[in-house]
């Protein structure tokens, strides 16, 4: 019965790392479409999104019944309790790189960004990227020291949000104030894609050491 119940968790640990690489890819994805106006890119997020949100219900139903029927205890309870809330970050991070793909296709053919903002939106969504694998690899190696890396890495968007807002609303802007409040959301949707990145990596902290990743000791 013990075997069946690690064979049933470590499928649901490959799962939810599959969801992040899901994540990952749209959120490349999306960047593409956003800033090449790839139509092809975002017509792709809708399908895409509802494969990602069909496996988290699946990890949630297979972690609901692993707490019913298997009443797991210490670092497999934390494993399992873990799931169910990055199983939701993922998703999530899905349904906001869908929403930068259709801000793109809402302004296909034409690019919805202004040139002077490529750099930003290209660093941004590498960043995202980056995150995203590396809360997959967190999760597949259930390692605390990834999961801090993926903390760290969100120190890096928060200043290019930062950058984005100083841009948009700066004298010199030229494209008028609801142009910046839409770059404004976009950069809201990397920041918040990051966000429940770092969410995940806690999860996983938490679940590897039993202590919350802000209590854990700094390095010098």
């Amino acid at each position: 019965m013990r075997n069946e119940f690690h064979d049933t968790l470590d499928i649901l640990v490959a799962d939810l790392a599959k969801m992040c690489d899901r994540a990952s890819a749209m959120m490349h994805a999306a960047t593409v479409a956003l800033l090449e106006a790839d139509a092809e890119q975002a017509g792709r997020m809708r399908g895409d999104l509802t494969q990602l949100s069909a496996l988290g219900a699946s990890v949630n139903d297979r972690a609901y019944r692993l707490l019913a029927l298997q009443a797991p205890v210490a670092r497999d309870l934390r494993t399992v309790v873990a799931a169910l809330h990055i199983g939701a970050d993922a998703d999530r991070m899905g349904a906001l790189a869908s929403h930068i793909a259709r801000t793109a296709a809402r302004s296909h053919p034409l690019r919805a960004t202004p040139p002077e903002l490529t750099d930003l939106y290209t660093e941004m969504g590498a960043t995202a990227v980056q995150m995203a694998d590396e809360a997959r690899d967190a999760v597949s190696s259930s390692d605390a020291a990834l999961a801090e890396r993926v903390c760290a890495d969100d120190e890096g968007m928060d200043e290019l949000h930062r950058q984005l807002f100083t841009r948009v609303m700066a004298p010199r802007w030229m494209h008028g104030p609801l142009v910046a409040a839409d770059m404004a959301l976009l950069g809201r949707f990397y920041e918040r894609f990051a966000d429940h990145a770092v969410e995940i990596a806690r999860r996983v902290y938490f679940q590897a050491t039993g202590a919350a990743m802000d209590s854990a000791p700094r390095p010098a």
